[in-house]
């Protein structure tokens, strides 16, 4: 018996979640879990039911659209491992945790290859038996070393996401547009606070008393695409910033996991610059 995601982005309307359980019903489809949202502020509906069942998915896709308020969106996936290409500089904890949780089964992806402009995690990356690849951004304008990059994803084939683990260069339009909703970043501050280079410098002197990170999908301006996942943890005085920094390393790469882990589970709906996240 075959279990499906079913996604739906719709006006709202009184009636939909019954009419869709009703669909389920008629396709004898047994629900597993349903949740479900109302932005009132912009008259959004969001729900993702989980479903099992034998059922022919476009009869079943058919059935819901006839039910569904116009322009409504519809996407039913089967759960599998997603193809993912992750990106990184120089910093390991990020990109490590990632392997780790992969290597461990946690994480519904199949990771096709680590791009990188330096070499210097490929020893790392080496003992999980998942390929790296140098494209080094040396003596290169940053458009020509993006272009060798995207060439080297558009070689693999369903490329679902790419996961910048610490990748610290900043991307050009182009790249974004050529990979919408599909870039997912980890910023070492808790947004929208402290953007930019070394925040954890901006953090001490500010004497903040908390410190955070922050994974978001990456559009064109710089640090403000939507949020998925933020974490915090207590500071105080005694702490130097480089102190922050070791800590904010941890919460890094954990935010980065969590928010990765949701993206593979289907759970995040995106709309406005804001995440919906079951």
């Amino acid at each position: 018996m075959a279990q499906y995601r079913v996604l739906i982005d719709a006006n709202d309307e009184k009636g939909i979640v019954h009419k869709v359980s009703t669909v389920f019903y008629n396709f004898d489809l047994n629900i597993l879990s349903n949740n479900e949202f109302v932005d009132k502020e912009n008259n959004k509906f969001f729900m993702r039911s989980v479903v099992d069942g034998d059922v022919d998915l476009d009869s079943l896709s058919t059935a819901l659209i006839k039910v569904l308020p116009q322009k409504s969106t519809l996407k039913i996936v089967a759960p599998k491992k997603k193809n993912i290409i992750i990106m990184a500089t120089k910093e390991m904890h990020a990109l490590g945790d990632i392997l780790i949780r992969h290597e461990a089964g946690e994480l519904e992806a199949n990771i096709l290859c680590v791009i990188s402009n330096y070499d210097i995690l490929e020893s790392l990356v080496s003992k999980f038996d998942i390929p790296f690849i140098t494209i080094s951004h040396e003596n290169l304008e940053r458009a020509e070393h993006e272009a060798k990059i995207i060439d080297c994803i558009n070689a693999f084939e369903d490329v679902e996401y790419i996961v910048l683990a610490k990748y610290m260069r900043i991307l050009n339009p182009s790249f974004v547009e050529a990979f919408e909703n599909k870039i997912i970043n980890i910023h070492h501050s808790f947004l929208p606070a402290f953007i930019g280079a070394n925040p954890y410098k901006q953090a001490y002197n500010r004497g903040v008393k908390i410190i955070g990170a922050t994974a978001h999908f990456v559009n064109n301006n710089l640090d403000e695409g939507p949020i998925i996942a933020q974490e915090v943890v207590h500071v105080n005085h005694a702490y130097g910033w480089r102190d922050m920094q070791r800590l904010g390393k941890d919460v890094e790469k954990i935010v980065l996991s969590q928010a990765l882990k949701l993206a593979l589970e289907n759970r995040i709906f995106i709309h406005a610059n804001k995440t919906v996240i079951f």
